[in-house]
């Protein structure tokens, strides 16, 4: 007969969770999981598909002047995502980090840090030392950044990093410039750039930023005119001359004028004002006479001098074209200058005609070039202004500032030919590194020809696919407004342009002079072109007769890592960058692929771009304003507030949960947009991985072998099809790079269906019953869904799965594809009519909850089994199907489904309390009825089962019996 234990305390015979998985990281496990996850990963995934077409990922290089900071995390993170989801998808990933190493940044941190470092004041560098200090510089810094990136857990093959300043890559970038110089694509030109005085060399438009708080003095500025047509000078009484007003933002580019814009369809009208006759756009009357009216006429001028009389409209711009006039700033042997017809003149502001400077603006530029008008610009590399702004008198401005009080000067100079000045904002140019405003300034300057390849570029661009779509229109912007790319830069750290100049200034540029010198340089190395002595003619391509230097300027530091794509093998799957990239890095390689590459298509397949990084207020993050987050605060958890103390006298618990964390928040971000992060987002993700870790820990210590051979009921049915469901729509998300939504479907999961539905319900039968259940799937299928986004977290709790589980021979989570199936196949032909079901068992669940609270609020219960559940339907009709039959299907299960002691459908509603509520089921309204128990509770399961108080239940009785 069986023996029951001598003891009241039923504790000992409970299958209570018990793992060694700890609540939180343990920071001297950390370092080999992150190996494992990472290194051991990709090193595996290499080896094992070697056989495979790879998927490539091509590294958009960060810049290596610095720390870290959030927008990285957000950056590396991503692409390790991606990468991720393709080794689960069974692909091969080749992802291979690069650094972009030269540049301007780089060389003034190291000039800097030399000011620092010099004794005695000897600060002076020449371009090799230069070199150095900015190599040393960009070295370092490259050693520690990727330190951070490993640390993230981001996989990658480290060991064959590239480096834009690695002799290889500058050889490879150098054959593009060749192959590039061979199609005819390369020129030389005096022309106008963007450049900046504070950093003493020319910018590309990627290299701006624009401050929208910008004051400029502006002015109101007359030109005498010397040719006009009869019909308007015959308005114009005798002696009298007629001047063209035009409004600049830029007062310092009078010096550089040369011509005069108007529209030729717009209207014109001449004007008296005081004892001047002024020639304006007829819209802008009204505005100019305010303007004028405001200005101080001396009370002794005659009354004819105080007044603002229109003579004459409807003058054509058409009519004024061939019209001459004289700038005083250009001296007296100055030939008079045209008035030009130009597109670009506006109704809308200004005085409807515009001041051309050619050597001081891009259009301007165009346009005078096309009527062979020279541009001049006489400023030098510091933004002063050289003798030449005024030949009639050299000294006038000789080495002041154009932009610190030029503008004013210049008007004081012109005296009465300034109408009226005033201060205006608007948006400006900056150096995106100095913080400080640029000018267009002429210069000799490589260009790069973007016109006859754009077209090619913009036909390529139709073969992407772009996530977010309206990247392709952006990006297309960019290229289709770009004619000309400035490549050289006035920098001592970079890829030098490979050409040669005679006595004269005269530039050798050839494919046979690239190619000589392109050899001399994998002989002696890049600095030789600085080391060596200035006669050498080992530089100089054979048969070059004369003298011949070697040039000064190296190459944007955009052609540098836009010839990046030379280091793949096969066209990229992906690119993956910030928003700002467009001008950039995606713009950059789309031309040098297209023009060098000599293949046809674009070096993407994908180009997907995130936002930028905003603090909780919506504010973008930086250091001026103390709102910058560091990813190593995020990892430690030292933005959250202290955790509650663990017991009296221990001290707040650490809030760290290692990288995962930051990679949580990566993942859960929308990056399609800019991405707001800050207390609040963070404790959401925060609790969010301790959700997780408390789920795997649950998992673990429930898991037994015995489970294997438990039935399979119609709740762990349910739990399969939920998690078969979320599988399937993980996959579908991280499959269309919406890490975000995945991570959202896994939350909903975990909170709705496996933590409040599921594990609550199996409680009973995984503490007091067989043990069985579905758990061991439910632990493999999380796994696999959090593989991508928490590899740390995801190696640990298989590092901790249970004893039994180490014994067998099982694929590492890592190794799975999240496509594999999960669900039995028992489940699978059922699974349909349980979808179908669960929607109704859900809504009694919620409708049993309620009338529980209720009951709860009147102290009449505690526990959800201190009570008995009674679900009332519609009367049934004769041969028709019911909602009641759903439920009945399920009858033997609804008690472990609801986590109640007893649950009759139809049956009596008695008791001394009852608390009800409606739900829908098909067809109409049901009732769910909560009573009191109707047994006594049992004191090893404390369900209210028992025949007898105090006596446990049948199944306890057998499961607690010994032989």
């Amino acid at each position: 007969m069986p023996v029951r234990p001598p003891t009241k305390s039923w504790s000992s015979t409970l299958r209570l969770p018990r793992s060694s998985f700890p609540p939180r990281p343990q920071l001297a496990d950390q370092s080999k999981y992150l190996k494992r996850c990472s290194d051991d990963l990709y090193e595996w995934q290499s080896r094992e598909r070697s056989a495979q077409k790879p998927f490539v990922l091509h590294d958009g290089p960060p810049y290596a002047n610095g720390s870290l900071h959030i927008g990285h995390a957000l950056n590396k993170i991503l692409k390790d995502i991606v990468c991720r989801v393709k080794v689960q998808l069974g692909r091969r990933v080749v992802y291979v980090p690069g650094w972009d190493c030269h540049g301007l940044p780089i060389e003034i941190k190291a000039l800097e840090k030399q000011r620092e470092n010099a004794k005695d004041g000897d600060t002076a560098l020449d371009a090799i030392g230069v070199r150095r200090a900015a190599r040393s510089l960009a070295t370092k810094t490259v050693k520690e950044q990727m330190k951070g990136f490993r640390e993230w857990g981001v996989m990658a093959d480290w060991d064959k990093a590239w480096k834009t300043m690695d002799k290889s890559f500058e050889i490879k970038q150098l054959g593009v410039f060749q192959e590039m110089v061979k199609r005819g694509l390369i020129f030389r030109r005096y022309k106008p750039v963007y450049w900046s005085p504070s950093s003493k060399t020319a910018l590309a438009e990627a290299e701006l930023e624009y401050n929208e708080d910008h004051v400029s003095t502006a002015a109101y500025v007359r030109f005498p005119m010397v040719k006009i047509p009869e019909s308007i000078q015959a308005l114009l009484p005798e002696g009298k001359d007629l001047d063209a007003v035009i409004w600049t933002t830029t007062p310092w580019t009078l010096p550089a004028n040369r011509a005069i814009a108007v529209h030729s369809e717009l209207e014109y009208s001449v004007v008296k004002h005081e004892q001047f006759y002024l020639l304006i756009a007829s819209s802008r009357l009204a505005q100019l006479e305010e303007l004028l009216s405001n200005t101080t006429i001396p009370e002794s001028a005659p009354a004819e001098d105080r007044s603002f009389e229109v003579l004459k409209t409807g003058i054509l711009g058409e009519e004024l074209i061939g019209s001459e006039y004289v700038n005083v700033l250009c001296g007296k042997e100055q030939e008079p200058q045209p008035v030009l017809h130009a597109d670009f003149v506006s109704a809308e502001s200004g005085s409807g005609l515009v001041h051309l400077a050619p050597g001081h603006g891009m259009d301007d530029y165009e346009l005078c070039t096309r009527h062979e008008i020279k541009a001049v610009a006489p400023v030098d590399d510091l933004g002063r202004f050289t003798s030449a702004a005024v030949p009639d008198n050299p000294n006038a401005f000789l080495g002041k500032s154009v932009l610190e009080g030029g503008s004013a000067e210049i008007l004081k100079y012109m005296g009465d030919k300034i109408l009226f000045s005033h201060k205006y904002k608007h948006k400006y140019p900056y150096d995106w590194r100095t913080k400080l405003p640029v000018i267009i300034r002429a210069t000799e300057q490589w260009f790069a020809d973007v016109g006859h390849v754009k077209g090619d570029a913009l036909q390529n661009l139709r073969k992407v696919k772009f996530i977010p779509q309206a990247g392709q229109a952006r990006l297309e912007s960019f290229v289709t407004g770009r004619s000309e790319w400035c490549i050289s830069r006035q920098r001592a750290w970079g890829v030098p342009i490979p050409a040669l100049y005679d006595e004269d200034g005269v530039a050798v540029l050839t494919d046979a002079s690239v190619a000589h010198i392109i050899s001399v340089i994998e002989e002696r190395g890049i600095d030789a072109w600085w080391t060596d002595a200035s006669d050498d003619s080992a530089w100089i391509v054979p048969g070059l007769e004369g003298n011949y230097s070697r040039g000064k300027d190296t190459m944007d530091v955009w052609f540098d890592s836009g010839t990046s794509w030379t280091q793949t093998d096969q066209q990229a799957d992906v690119y993956l960058e910030g928003t700002d990239q467009h001008r950039g890095w995606f713009q950059s390689s789309l031309l040098t692929y297209t023009s060098a590459s000599g293949k046809v298509g674009p070096p993407f397949k994908t180009l997907i771009t995130h936002g930028f990084t905003l603090d909780q207020e919506g504010k973008k993050m930086s250091k001026s304003i103390g709102n910058v987050i560091a990813p190593r605060e995020i990892i430690d958890g030292t933005l959250l507030p202290p955790a509650k103390l663990k017991k009296k006298g221990t001290g707040p618990v650490s809030q760290s949960l290692g990288p995962d964390a930051l990679r949580l928040w990566v993942a859960s971000s929308d990056y399609t947009r800019d991405v707001v992060i800050g207390q609040p987002v963070l404790q959401f993700n925060h609790n969010a991985l301790l959700k997780y870790r408390m789920t795997i820990k649950m998992l673990l210590g429930s898991m037994h072998p015995s489970a294997r051979t438990a039935p399979i009921t119609k709740l762990d049915q349910i739990a399969l099809v939920q998690l078969d469901a979320v599988m399937k729509e993980v996959a579908t998300a991280y499959d269309n790079f919406e890490f975000y939504k995945g991570v959202n479907a896994i939350n909903k999961w975990i909170s709705t269906n496996l933590s409040a539905f599921y594990l609550e319900a199996m409680k009973d039968r995984l503490y007091c019953g067989d043990g069985g259940g579905v758990l061991e799937q439910i632990f493999h299928g999380l796994l696999r869904m959090l593989t991508p986004i928490t590899p740390n977290l995801v190696e640990e709790a298989w590092d901790h799965r249970p004893e039994w589980m180490k014994e067998e021979v099982q694929i590492h989570p890592f190794h799975r594809t999240l496509d594999e199936p999960i669900i039995t196949s028992e489940c699978i032909s059922k699974s349909e009519t349980l979808i179908l079901d669960l929607s109704w068992l859900l809504n009694a669940n919620a409708a049993i909850k309620a009338s529980q609270e209720e009951a709860r609020a009147n102290k009449k219960i505690g526990s959800s089994l201190e009570c008995s559940v009674v679900l009332e339907f519609p009367v049934e009709e004769k041969d028709v199907k019911t909602p009641q039959q759903i439920f009945e299907r399920y009858a033997d299960e609804l008690e472990s489904i609801f986590v109640v002691s007893s649950v009759e459908i139809n049956g009596p509603v008695d008791g001394p309390w009852k608390y009800s509520t409606t739900f829908d089921v098909p067809g109409g309204k049901a009732t769910a009825w909560v009573l009191p128990p109707k047994e006594k509770k049992c004191p090893r399961c404390w369900r209210y089962v028992a025949p007898i108080e105090d006596e446990l239940c049948e199944r306890c009785e057998e499961l607690v019996s010994v032989p």
